[in-house]
């Protein structure tokens, strides 16, 4: 689910899941889940991390995302700063494909709709006159019954899979590379990990959630993933941290504690283990014009 401060409003409604998300820049982490994800900016400014498209954001922006696919949206920060205050807020729809099965999709009638679900394993900016009809249809489906929203809903799908106002985010490549298991232990472990690496990781919590001890995690996650379980999660975090080194106006010290990592010492060491630079130097080697 969604990270970060969700409001009352936040409901489950027939086979959607709707609701108001509230973030601050303290709470906002990179992070993925098993729903599809409809998200309309209504207060905010920032960076966009789709995969490996990184993006300004403003109100207005309206976004599709699949399953599994990482995102965070890195909110700028205020003027004047006051704890706790309120740096995002979106509304969103979440989805899974319960609401649309495989049958229904290869009905002609609903081409477009499947359409949009394929372009969404990429994640998709919605714009233009698009933009205008999804986002007024969205704000009205905590208010309709049922039938109705399921309707509504229809024709959101339908309306982006028809439009031409659209920009795809993450690249080919990246989506050839983004975690995917049909081990159901691994995708826990996985999910564990993305949601709670800024937080320090107890073994024994994640060996609990699959139903094995701490030493038989280990080894199942090294057999299974090539590696031991804390340099995955070190990986992880430099991953998140190259996407954060694209935007010079982020001190290399504050994406260190973004990212999860202590000190800037072990960071740089972890950072320099995973991708042969340091983050100095990787980030001279993604802006050469200030080389």
């Amino acid at each position: 689910m969604l990270s970060g401060l969700k409001t009352s409003n936040d409901s489950n409604i027939g086979s959607l899941t709707v609701g108001i998300f509230q973030d601050t820049i303290e709470k906002s982490i990179w992070h993925y889940h098993h729903e599809y994800e409809l998200t309309f900016v209504t207060e905010g400014s920032g960076k966009r991390i789709v995969g490996d498209s990184i993006k300004e954001f403003h109100p207005g922006d309206l976004i599709l995302i699949g399953p599994q696919l990482p995102h965070v949206w890195v909110a700028d920060k205020p003027i004047v700063e006051i704890p706790f205050e309120r740096t995002l807020e979106t509304v969103y729809v979440l989805f899974d494909h319960s609401i649309l099965p495989e049958s229904l999709l290869r009905l002609p009638e609903l081409a477009a709709v499947g359409k949009a679900i394929k372009m969404a394993q990429r994640g998709i900016q919605i714009k233009g006159e698009t933009l205008h009809r999804v986002s007024e249809l969205m704000l009205q489906l905590p208010y309709l019954d049922d039938f109705t929203r399921l309707l509504y809903f229809y024709e959101i799908l339908k309306n982006i899979g028809e439009s031409e106002f659209l920009n795809i985010l993450a690249s080919e490549d990246y989506i050839k590379t983004k975690f995917t298991s049909n081990n159901d232990r691994l995708n826990k472990v996985h999910e564990y990990l993305m949601t709670h690496y800024k937080e320090e990781i107890n073994l024994s919590a994640i060996a609990s959630l699959v139903h094995l001890a701490p030493g038989s995690l280990c080894r199942f996650f090294k057999s299974n993933m090539g590696m031991p379980i804390f340099e995955y999660l070190n990986k992880i975090k430099v991953n998140y941290a190259c996407k954060l080194l694209m935007d010079e106006s982020l001190s290399i010290t504050g994406i260190c504690f973004d990212c999860g990592f202590n000190n800037l010492s072990h960071f740089n060491k972890q950072f320099k283990k995973h991708c042969g630079l340091t983050p100095r130097e990787y980030r001279k080697q993604c802006n050469p014009i200030h080389q």
